[in-house]
């Protein structure tokens, strides 16, 4: 049967969902870039400065969820359109706010309005692709992220320099309006979907599953669905990877300048070619993967085994990084050899989760998901703050025993996962408990 799969149309939505993460990606980045100028003007310690870095998650996880039930009713388009407008709102108060509570609030809302966008971007992705086809373009879009920290790491410094670091709030809020504009003029929402729920009945078999996959119009109990061991070894791996997200973003920076010695513009350009190197393997590896996907290898092979080779070999530059005795420029490509490898978790983890989802529930269980993960973001900053000041401010010594713990994690989450991660025995399973 011919599926209105539009690449051209698909294509155009991964492109203006790139732009979404690189302004999401931004956001979450440009407090480490003002780290420095921020604390001084408003005499913050690294603990006070943690706090403010983590008060982005207090709400990311409880509005993640809250919104992929809402994508499991409402389009995504709408939903993203939102978001952005929400993004941009909040910026401003940051920009002319004095106070740590004030920073706080205002970071504490934009984490609420960016908590669902990941999940639902990919679930609008979803709608435009197949399953075998949906690797690379997420991998794509979510490049985004490395495209934002990239130009945050270049231009928020010499921002910075020129205006001064409120400035870059500025810009943030206007970047938000200009996309919320192009999405409400060129977002369109997918027909994947709505097609697969008008034909699912003759392909169905006498148990109600459609071409190896769970049929639209079944449900299976979150219950069943979120303790299946698939999804919890899915939702482990993508939460110590989140960790080495959260620490590169709200302290490598200061690591580079305090702890390694670089010059503040020099450690902007260094940031952002750590975060450039991870893009094109990034790429390469979710290429590889739906290539072995296209030749029939199983999804436990190609995207189970595959995201735990690559987040255990993360896991192992991060140690090696935290306990080798070597210069700076060792340290930082050891570090970007490991932030190239942890995001594969980020296209294929959600790939998994819905290969063993319904679509109507697709929404919600990637949103689930991806909150439950993002609690990283809450605890690895202020704990880094913590260990900073335990070793007497040193940022270097508390920074690197960050890495330790999260590369020490990372290999046993995913020796684990290789023994546990099996979306088809899963499917499988998952099928025996639908309820239409």
């Amino acid at each position: 049967m011919n599926r209105p799969y539009r690449p051209a149309r698909a294509w155009l939505t991964t492109a203006m969902l790139f732009l979404l993460v690189a302004i999401n990606f931004i956001d979450k980045v440009v407090l480490g870039l003002v780290a420095a100028p921020l604390m001084k003007e408003l005499s913050l310690s690294p603990a006070q400065y943690g706090l403010l870095a983590g008060s982005f998650f207090f709400l990311f996880a409880v509005t993640g969820v809250a919104g992929g039930f809402l994508a499991n009713r409402w389009p995504t388009r709408w939903l993203l359109l939102a978001m952005a407008v929400i993004w941009a709102l909040v910026q401003l108060p940051i920009a002319f706010g004095s106070s740590l509570a004030t920073l706080i609030a205002c970071r504490v809302l934009l984490g609420a309005g960016e908590g669902p966008a990941q999940p639902i971007a990919i679930h609008a992705c979803y709608k435009w692709f197949p399953d075998a086809r949906r690797n690379l373009p997420v991998s794509v879009f979510q490049q985004g992220g490395v495209f934002g920290m990239v130009v945050a790491g270049i231009a928020v410094p010499w921002i910075d320099a020129v205006w001064g670091w409120r400035t870059n709030f500025v810009v943030l809020a206007v970047l938000g309006f200009a996309w919320a504009v192009l999405w409400l003029a060129f977002g369109r929402e997918g027909p994947l979907d709505a097609h697969t729920a008008a034909t699912a009945s003759a392909a169905r078999d006498d148990r109600g599953r459609e071409a190896g996959t769970l049929a639209p119009a079944q449900r299976v109990a979150y219950r069943v669905l979120l303790t299946d061991r698939t999804v919890v070894s899915i939702i482990a791996l993508h939460f110590a990877a989140f960790l080495s997200l959260a620490l590169v973003l709200t302290w490598l920076p200061a690591y580079l300048s305090e702890g390694l010695g670089f010059a503040p513009r020099q450690a902007g350009a260094v940031f952002a070619a750590v975060l450039l190197t991870s893009a094109p393997v990034s790429l390469v590896l979710s290429g590889w993967s739906q290539r072995m996907m296209a030749r029939g290898v199983a999804s436990r092979i190609a995207r189970g085994a595959f995201v735990c080779g690559c987040l255990g070999a993360g896991g192992l530059l991060l140690i090696a990084t935290s306990v080798c005795d070597c210069g700076q420029t060792v340290k930082v490509v050891l570090i970007a050899l490991a932030i190239a490898t942890t995001p594969i978790i980020y296209s294929l983890g959600p790939a998994m989760i819905a290969q063993v989802t319904p679509p109507a529930q697709r929404g919600a269980a990637l949103a689930i998901e991806y909150s439950i993960a993002w609690i990283a973001g809450i605890v690895a900053p202020p704990a880094v703050g913590w260990m900073i000041r335990a070793a007497h401010n040193n940022v270097a010594v508390g920074f690197e025993q960050g890495l330790l713990l999260t590369g020490a994690l990372l290999v046993v989450l995913a020796v684990v996962g290789l023994k546990v991660l099996n979306p088809e025995r899963s499917l499988e399973r998952l099928s025996r408990h639908v309820a239409v």
